[in-house]
């Protein structure tokens, strides 16, 4: 878990979050080699935790959404 993640840039919006541009699951591919896993916040607290997820983990919840098992 990363405590603040303000200090990470290349946060990407999930496009499955709605409308509401403040409602938001956010990623930061570009730094999954530095924090170990893909970091993973909720927009509405941009200086708050990220949660880190491995490879597998982060991939297999993608595929999920995708496939609409999470909805």
């Amino acid at each position: 878990m990363i405590t603040d993640s303000s200090h990470l840039t290349g946060w990407v919006k999930s496009s499955h979050s709605g409308l509401e541009a403040n409602a938001c699951v956010e990623w930061a591919p570009s730094h999954a080699a530095e924090a170990g896993g893909v970091p993973v916040r909720d927009s509405k607290d941009p200086h708050g935790p990220a949660l880190v997820f491995d490879a597998a983990a982060w991939s297999a919840f993608v595929a999920g959404v995708k496939a609409g098992e999470l909805a």
